[in-house]
């Protein structure tokens, strides 16, 4: 019996759904901000191989899959780098001294 490939491949996607849910609510904060830095850094390099998708191909024909998907690739990895600066700007204000 063989099991069609996009089955497994979606059982694999819902399972990395359920352990990146445990890891990441498992994280103690003191160990989030260096995490969110390691996520921008690995969100920097999506960016850089998705304008190299969204440029890809001919001045002819611009609107191809490719580059769709390379131009939605850049936005959601920019959304996803800006809203880690914040989430890392605001823990790291939960550290300093408060004012009296």
């Amino acid at each position: 019996m063989e099991i069609d490939p996009f089955i497994f491949r979606l059982s694999i996607f819902i399972l990395s759904i359920f352990v990146g849910y445990y890891v990441v609510w498992s994280v103690t904060p003191s160990l989030h901000t260096p995490l969110m830095s390691v996520t921008n850094a690995i969100s920097s390099v999506i960016i850089v191989g998705a304008i190299i998708a969204a440029l890809a191909g001919s001045k002819q024909s611009i609107f191809e899959i490719s580059n769709i998907f390379g131009f939605f690739a850049i936005i959601l990895a920019a959304v996803n780098i800006f809203g880690g600066f914040l989430v890392t700007q605001r823990m790291l204000q939960m550290y300093k001294k408060k004012k009296k």
